[in-house]
């Protein structure tokens, strides 16, 4: 097998950020925007509603900026991190290692939409926003016709995941069939020679090199982008929205809250081990999950947590950790489901037993399919609502805030995946490790 360097050493890319304390400057320029934001908002009277605009247009600079830069290497990132995981990692046991990793990455994510169903139903965070005058266009109803069906056609959802043009799925962000694509190539690049193979190697391992530089230049605006994001938002968003929106925005979080317990009763009840050792070994990850919104961007801080902290094997992580930090979406999911069902509340709309299964079997596809990028989530949610014939104008008001919740999901997602790194190191890992 071919020698290459593993993935987790490109963490030297990533390690300053921690060291730093960019979560800590992250949480400054959070507090730091919030403050200007109000002051900026034209209900206080002290700027006009044109300035207010034009100011926010500008503070909107260096999160675009940031988000621009991530989205732009996030693709190639992903490839070739999948590629290297699998060449270095080839054993007899990948068929049972892939098939019990995505029976797991099933089964959580159901667990994750049926919490955040429960949350949702629960609390009803839609009706407090109904309270202060509801979304714009808050007319909207549930058609009767038009709605896609993720049933209409199976056969054909499935052999459409196998990309027949693979820059065409590039150039549209399909990022399941980019997955599959890139483990096609992956397990086609093991069968051949070792002389053969060495320079697509090498090849790869220079695009991840380039990647994660950019990357860790995109991370040096983060603290920026949320001062500018949280700023404009809060200039934009009337005090009484919000009011209504921060009652959904606790939801999400004790929902994900909630998961992170689940993540911890796995690790205790499958493991055997200490739940706040694990947590106290992936602070790390956790915080620059937290501080990017990017759970691909963490890769190999993942990586590193895994193999030097966890005990992990790198046979384990240089293949899970890319399949999780670009499929494996818990946080993400919950975040839709409770999502949906407050646009739904919003509305006005009642969801039938029915409706409601559709919906979740709907945020199961889609989540798998979600970008692993800042704003991923919200991208995918709108097809999530089409597909659930809801209307999707309150996206409008909830992508203004989804910097904050995706920070928060970003960091759960990126402990689901060294959740199952370390459950499945326990089932197919060596006997060696810690």
């Amino acid at each position: 097998m071919l020698a290459i360097k593993p993935l987790n050493d490109l963490s030297i890319y990533l390690n300053h950020l921690v060291k730093r304390r960019l979560w800590l400057k992250v949480l400054i320029g959070m507090i730091l925007g919030a403050g200007l934001g109000v002051l900026l908002n034209p209900s206080t009277g002290l700027v006009s509603a044109e300035l207010s605009e034009n100011l926010a247009n500008w503070l909107d600079l260096p999160g675009s900026a940031f988000m621009k830069l991530t989205q732009m290497v996030m693709i190639p990132l992903i490839f070739a991190s999948i590629i290297t995981g699998l060449v270095s990692n080839v054993s007899d046991d990948l068929k049972t290692f892939g098939l019990g990793l995505l029976l797991y990455f099933i089964f959580t994510t159901v667990v994750a939409i049926s919490i955040g169903l429960l949350v949702a139903l629960v609390f009803r965070p839609g009706q407090y926003v109904n309270q202060y005058g509801g979304f714009p266009d808050a007319e909207g109803h549930l058609p009767e016709e038009g709605a896609v069906s993720v049933f209409s056609n199976i056969p054909e959802a499935i052999s459409n995941l196998i990309p027949a043009n693979p820059l065409e799925s590039i150039l549209t962000g399909e990022m399941l069939s980019i997955v599959i694509f890139t483990i096609i190539i992956g397990v086609a690049i093991t069968q051949l020679e070792s002389e053969i193979a060495r320079p697509l190697i090498r090849f790869v391992e220079a695009i991840q090199k380039i990647c994660m530089v950019v990357v860790g230049w995109a991370m040096r605006l983060v603290p920026y982008a949320v001062f500018g994001l949280m700023a404009a938002l809060l200039s934009r968003t009337g005090i009484e929205i919000f009011l209504g929106l921060g009652y959904y925005m606790l939801v999400v979080i004790l929902g994900l809250v909630l998961l992170l317990l689940v993540y911890m009763l796995l690790i205790f009840v499958l493991t055997r081990k200490n739940p706040f050792t694990f947590l106290k070994n992936i602070r790390e990850p956790q915080l620059l999950a937290f501080s990017t919104a990017s759970s691909a961007a963490v890769m190999p801080l993942s990586m590193k947590a895994a193999d030097e902290k966890l005990g992990v094997s790198s046979k384990i992580s240089d293949f899970l950790i890319p399949i999780g930090a670009t499929i494996n979406m818990d946080g993400t999911a919950l975040f839709q489901c409770v999502t949906v069902l407050f646009m739904a509340q919003v509305y006005g709309i009642e969801l039938s037993f029915l409706k409601i299964i559709f919906i979740m079997v709907t945020v199961v596809s889609a989540s798998i399919g979600t970008p692993a990028i800042p704003g991923g989530g919200v991208i995918i949610l709108t097809t999530v609502l089409a597909s659930s014939g809801l209307p999707a104008e309150g996206l409008l008001v909830v992508i203004g805030i989804d910097r904050i919740l995706g920070m928060f999901r970003t960091a759960v997602n990126v402990t689901g995946d060294l959740t199952a790194a370390v459950i499945f190191n326990k089932w197919f890992g060596s006997s060696e490790e810690v």
